[in-house]
């Protein structure tokens, strides 16, 4: 256990964020001294930190075996550069303590290209912004770089996206065939919604027409349909759900309609048809591994066979644009099943892949039942994550965009990978946070972007039942949001 011990309430978030990333699965048990000498029985914990905000100035101790500190000059009165001063401050004593460095330094956040696409708006130069980077954030020189390359490929693809007269659209379809092991997203099991598909899409559609209606004035610039799972809707819902869409906007602006259709086992001639009748012009078959005793392990109920022939059909019916998903630091996988991963997608050739680093967030089963798990390997190495890019540079496709998210395997990130033309435009929109973005159904959360860069949220309730008997609710919070 390592105890987190604090003088007052501050930052406390950030510093555990540092914690968790250099030792991964650790208890963490936090205090505020308020004044008070901590008191901690011995052997209570492995190691205790201690962050004392005193006048102009913070000091940091680890005690580990022996006791070592530092400490820095700081203006209370700037708490972002308090904030910066803190952590590397807590970074140091960590580095040192753990034997190794974090390949994204100090940075915790879920954007760092954030940093650099504002330093390019500003007209910094790349010298400027590696030193910058390093100096302010103790990234390694390869991250500072990959998030450059990223941010300025993100500027490209966003060149005629409009920001103030433009918006997007997000629809939840919070079903899947089975719940992958490491999933938290919104997911129920179709087999038992079904009956009721009918009841979901209707109330699905009062929040459409309400969209249409506060958004008559916009631009509709990207559809993005995700889940869960899309295409475990059958043939006869999809058709109707894509065609309310289709009938309810104009798509006169339209850029890219991206629909999930992630689970081979959900994939099907006639629903693959049914996407080609509307302009969806984007789709994602993903794998998330080729290994077979990988895919049992996280509770996926098809065979690698299965993805290669979803594939092949996605080809047959003439997309072409298909992004397949990837997870490095799955349950007992290496380097070698990495690379025999990306053998088996370089000979499908997909335009898009998205190589996700694993990150088992609290609701997720690996996390709950954990001690059932206990026994399987988990690893994640700068290796296997090169081997990915390795393989995405020789079928030619680009670095376009990147996030972070807690508790990443390796503390590495999520990067997705496009041939020229074809980077996903939703995926950097909504990291990027520069457009709003109308989020409907059960789970989903709508993102506003007002004049001055504002930024509110409002969620929709996750529950299935309570989103049909609450949905003049939802469409409510989003009227109060956007007045």
């Amino acid at each position: 256990m390592i105890c987190l011990i604090l003088s007052e309430e501050n930052f406390e978030y950030d510093v555990r964020g540092l914690l968790t990333a250099f030792y991964p699965g650790e208890e963490i048990c936090a205090s505020v001294r308020n004044g008070q000498e901590g008191k901690l029985e011995p052997g209570s914990a492995g190691r205790i930190l201690s962050v004392d905000y005193m006048d102009g100035k913070i000091r940091v101790s680890l005690e580990h075996g022996e006791k070592k500190a530092a400490e820095a000059a700081v203006d209370y009165e700037d708490r972002k550069e308090t904030k910066s001063v803190l952590k590397r401050l807590v970074y140091g004593l960590l580095s040192a303590d753990a034997g190794r460095e974090l390949p994204w330094g100090t940075l915790t956040g879920i954007r760092p290209t954030k940093i650099p696409m504002a330093l390019l708006e500003e007209g910094a130069d790349e010298t400027e912004i590696v030193s910058y980077m390093k100096e302010n954030y103790l990234a390694s020189e390869e991250k500072i770089r990959l998030s450059i390359e990223i941010a300025k490929r993100e500027k490209q693809v966003l060149k005629d996206v409009d920001y103030e007269d433009g918006y997007s659209l997000y629809i939840g379809i919070p079903f899947c065939p089975t719940t992958c092991l490491y999933c938290s997203f919104t997911s129920y099991p179709v087999a038992k919604w079904e009956p009721r598909m009918d009841e979901y899409l209707d109330a699905l559609f009062r929040e459409i027409d309400y969209t249409k209606e506060a958004f008559s004035h916009k631009k509709l610039n990207t559809v993005y349909i995700g889940g869960g799972t899309p295409t475990t809707l059958s043939p006869r819902h999809l058709e109707r759900l894509l065609s309310k869409v289709e009938e309810s906007f104009s798509l006169d602006n339209l850029q890219e309609w991206t629909v999930e259709a992630g689970r081979p086992d959900s994939v099907t001639r006639d629903k693959l048809r049914t996407l080609r009748r509307h302009p969806v012009s984007r789709i994602s078959i993903n794998p998330q591994t080729m290994r077979q005793e990988t895919l049992k392990i996280i509770g996926r109920h098809h065979t690698p066979e299965q993805i290669e022939e979803a594939f092949a059909m996605a080809r047959e019916e003439g997309f072409d644009n298909i992004n397949m998903d990837l997870i490095m630091g799955l349950p007992e996988e290496g380097p070698e099943d990495v690379q025999y991963t990306m053998e088996r997608l370089y000979a499908m050739a997909p335009d898009n892949i998205t190589v996700h680093s694993l990150a088992v967030k609290r609701a997720a089963r690996l996390n709950i039942m954990k001690e059932q798990y206990a026994h399987l390997k988990f690893e994640n190495t700068g290796e296997m994550m090169g081997l990915a890019a390795e393989y995405c540079e020789r079928l030619g496709l680009e670095p376009y965009y990147l996030y972070r998210q807690k508790n990443m395997a390796g503390n590495f990130e999520n990067v997705g990978y496009a041939s020229p033309g074809k980077a996903g435009i939703y995926n950097i929109l909504i990291m990027e946070e520069k457009q709003t973005i109308m989020a409907l159904g059960a789970g989903s959360t709508t993102k506003a972007v007002f004049p001055g860069g504002r930024i509110e949220r409002c969620d929709n309730v996750k529950d299935i039942d309570q989103y049909l008997g609450r949905i003049d609710e939802m469409i409510d919070r989003k009227r109060k949001l956007l007045s």
